[in-house]
């Protein structure tokens, strides 16, 4: 095939797979990772993807994970691209049925103390990251979902937060506390100007919201001058919220639903980072020669 009819070929294929992704209707992120993806795998080869099998595949995900070393969840986006390209674009699932999904190392994740949370937060630098970042623990907020909050989301009556953009487009509602309250008030009491909408923290364009990554780097900072260890990234204030409320006495179900998890595997990993939890549980070795050794047999 000459190089102009492969040019042809790709970009036909590359419109088709777009229209697909849109039709899917998965989120816009998603569907450049999946074009990204795709591309990669046919410059790696050369070739246009239906000319290819599965022997292709499995030398591009030998290369990936060999030569470029890329991370199990990079690989993860790489199999699910090319399952889309071939399973709906082209219509041949059966090049990537002997393909499942890499295997996630299980981490369990990092943790602060309430302590230190306290210290961070009185850390941070400017009003405006000082109510993102205790959106993000006061609710339990993906960085993403408290960047993009909007006005209309706060809802002072009910104490409630909406989250309208989740992850998967899911929508959910999280507790508005007193004091994440008072934090945005005050927010909103200094910002000169106010914020015309629709993002409640907005960027230097309003019509966009605070960029997530000039959140991470204040929350860097903050750690840094906190003297806080630990990494610490907006993630890891979610997941203190979940491991705190776990602690406080929460039942999982509710953790789970305020975390917006698809499922509740994903929420109970917090049960295996809570220290209070494992303190409070009896060893055995501690019921022998008691009362309550009978339960042992």
């Amino acid at each position: 095939m000459t190089h102009s009819r492969k040019d042809l070929v790709m970009g036909r294929i590359k419109t088709r797979m777009e229209a697909d992704l849109r039709l899917a209707n998965l989120r816009p992120g998603t569907q450049a990772e999946y074009l990204r993806c795709a591309k990669a795998y046919v410059k790696y080869h050369m070739r246009p993807p239906e000319e290819m099998d599965w022997e292709e595949v499995r030398a591009f995900l030998v290369h990936l994970r060999d030569e470029r070393r890329v991370s199990p969840s990079t690989q993860k986006v790489y199999v699910a691209s090319l399952k889309f390209l071939y399973g709906k674009t082209l219509d041949r699932p059966e090049v990537m049925r002997p393909w499942c999904m890499p295997k996630m190392p299980e981490n369990l994740p990092v943790v602060l103390s309430g302590s230190e949370v306290e210290a961070l937060m009185v850390a941070v630098q400017g009003i405006k990251y000082r109510a993102v970042l205790l959106a993000t623990y006061g609710a339990g907020l993906r960085i993403g979902e408290a960047c993009k909050l909007r006005i209309e989301d706060v809802d002072s009556l009910r104490m409630l937060l909406r989250v309208h953009d989740g992850k998967g487009g899911r929508e959910r509602y999280v507790m508005l506390g007193q004091r994440l309250l008072v934090a945005l008030r005050a927010y909103w009491l200094a910002s000169e100007p106010k914020p015309r909408g629709p993002y409640l923290f907005p960027s230097s364009r309003p019509d966009q919201p605070l960029a997530k990554e000039s959140v991470r780097k204040v929350l860097r900072k903050a750690a840094r001058q906190a003297g806080i260890t630990k990494k610490v990234t907006p993630h890891v204030l979610r997941h203190s919220f979940a491991t705190h409320l776990l602690e406080a006495g929460t039942d999982i179900r509710t953790i789970q639903v305020l975390l917006g998890h698809k499922s509740i595997r994903t929420t109970t990993r917090y049960a295996q980072v809570s220290t209070r939890l494992l303190s409070r549980t009896t060893s055995p070795l501690d019921l022998l020669g008691t009362d309550k050794a009978a339960v042992l047999g």
